[in-house]
C-alpha cells in the first residue's frame, strides 16, 4: 500500500527540516551532488517571511539524477509524480516518504536556457554550507539562491511572490547588478523579467508566452501552445504536441485519491475536448465584454 500526505505525522518544520538531513545523508552515501533551494535552505536575507515550505527542493546535477532515484526507492521513498507528468516544464520529480513527507527533485530549473549541465557547475561551484536538521547541506551562495528565488516566483501567483521583495525590490543596487548579471551568464531574462516585471520587452523570444501564461495565467490550451511554441526543436514541438490531447494519469490519480481505472481515463479523455470548446468561448466573450463595459 502506498503512503499519502495524511499519513504524515510529524509537524512540518520539523519534518522539512529533517526531509533535508534524510536526502542529504542519502545523497553523501551514494555520492550524488545536490544544492538544497527554496524553504529552509535559503539564507533569510532573501527569503519572505510570508512563504512557508510544503516540500524539499533539491536541485541535482544532472548526470546524478538515476542515481538519487534509484537511492531514494531503496531507503523508503515513493514515487509520486514524474518529470514527464510534473509540470509544463518537466523539471522536477516528487517523492513522498512516510515520514519526511514529500521531496522534488530538480534535473533543471525552469528559466534557465543555459544548458543544465553548465549551470549546475556554475551554481556548484561557488555553493556554501548550512546546517538544516543537523546536517551541513550545500547551497547556492546567496545572490544565486536569490536568482533562484525570482525565477520560482514567476511560476506562482502574483500575490504569491514575497520572495521578489526580499531577493530583488529590497535589495541595493550594487547587490541587484550582481544578481542581474547572474541572469544573464544564466541565459535567463525571459523568466525573470516575468517575475520583476518588463516581460513585454521579450516578446520575440521562443518562450515569452509560456512565461506569460506561467507568470499570469491562462488556459490550459493556451499553455500547451505556449509550450510548443518554446519547444527548442520542430521535434519536441511535435512531441508536445502529440502528447496535449493525452490524459496526465498521475494527475487523474491525485484528484481521484485512488489509481484510475480504464473507464476514468476513458471520461477524462472525453471531458477534455469539452473542456477546451469551454475554455475557448470564455476567452471570445471575456474581451466582448471588456468592450461593452469600456462603451
Amino acid at each position: 500500500m502506498g503512503v499519502s500526505e495524511a499519513e504524515v505525522q510529524v509537524p512540518r518544520p520539523v519534518r522539512l527540516r529533517f526531509g533535508h538531513a534524510a536526502v542529504q545523508h542519502v545523497a553523501d552515501a551514494t555520492g550524488v551532488e545536490l544544492l538544497h533551494i527554496k524553504g529552509a535552505a535559503a539564507d533569510p536575507s532573501i527569503r519572505s517571511a510570508d512563504h512557508v515550505a510544503s516540500d524539499v527542493d533539491v536541485l541535482v546535477r544532472p548526470d546524478h539524477v538515476d542515481r538519487i532515484d534509484a537511492a531514494l526507492r531503496t531507503h523508503g521513498w515513493e514515487l509520486y509524480s514524474t518529470f514527464e507528468h510534473g509540470s509544463p516544464f518537466g523539471h522536477a520529480q516528487t517523492y513522498l516518504h512516510h515520514a519526511w513527507g514529500f521531496i522534488d527533485i530538480h534535473r533543471y530549473f525552469p528559466g534557465i536556457r543555459l544548458a543544465p549541465e553548465a549551470a549546475f557547475d556554475l551554481f556548484w561551484a561557488d555553493r556554501r554550507q548550512v546546517e538544516i536538521g543537523g546536517v551541513a547541506c550545500p547551497v547556492p551562495e546567496v545572490d544565486a539562491h536569490a536568482v533562484l528565488l525570482v525565477l520560482n516566483a514567476a511560476r506562482s501567483a502574483p500575490g504569491m511572490r514575497g520572495d521578489v521583495q526580499t531577493a530583488w525590490e529590497q535589495a541595493d543596487e550594487a547587490t541587484r547588478a550582481r544578481r542581474r548579471a547572474l541572469v544573464e551568464r544564466l541565459n535567463a531574462e525571459v523568466a525573470f523579467a516575468a517575475a520583476t516585471g518588463g516581460l513585454e520587452r521579450h516578446r520575440h523570444e521562443r518562450d515569452y508566452l509560456l512565461w506569460k501564461v506561467s507568470s499570469e495565467g491562462g488556459s490550459r490550451t493556451r499553455e500547451w501552445w505556449a509550450r510548443i511554441r518554446a519547444a527548442t526543436s520542430a521535434r519536441e514541438g511535435l512531441r508536445i504536441a502529440l502528447r496535449a490531447p493525452l490524459v496526465n494519469v498521475e494527475h487523474l490519480g491525485h484528484r481521484l485519491g485512488r489509481r484510475p481505472t480504464r473507464r476514468d481515463v476513458v471520461l477524462e479523455f472525453l471531458r477534455r475536448p469539452v473542456s477546451a470548446v469551454g475554455e475557448a468561448a470564455r476567452a471570445i466573450v471575456r474581451p466582448t465584454r471588456r468592450r461593452r463595459v469600456m462603451r
